[in-house]
């Protein structure tokens, strides 16, 4: 019986305590509304795979060396929301013309070589 008095007891301690953490509701609330808020500014993250030819896959490693001798970092996935960025300022008939120019690559996995 010794035994169910003790984490009675435990329980009992830990409930009284609850309430002494609470002496600022307004904080608290100000705190949820804080992290609410920096949760709708954070863009929705979308992860994806592609496939570019070899040629193109060096320009973003040129690019990246190119970056490292100027003196700052940056990624591969950087590059690519830079090219997109760049993309939104074009014209359709600049994009169209650019895309002509695009060698064509098959969609899909690559087959795995032996």
């Amino acid at each position: 019986m010794n035994s169910k008095t003790k984490p009675a007891a435990k329980r009992s301690a830990a409930t009284k305590a609850k309430p002494a953490a609470r002496k600022t509701p307004a904080k608290a609330a100000k705190k949820v509304t804080a992290t609410k808020a920096d949760k709708l500014t954070k863009p929705q993250l979308v992860r994806d795979s592609f496939t570019i030819p070899e040629s193109e896959y060096a320009v973003l490693a040129k690019v990246k060396k190119g970056c490292l001798k100027e003196g700052f970092e940056i990624k591969k996935s950087e590059l690519i929301r830079i090219g997109i960025a760049l993309l939104a300022d074009l014209s359709s008939s600049k994009v169209k013309s650019a895309k002509k120019k695009l060698q064509t690559v098959k969609t899909g996995r690559p087959r795995k070589h032996k």
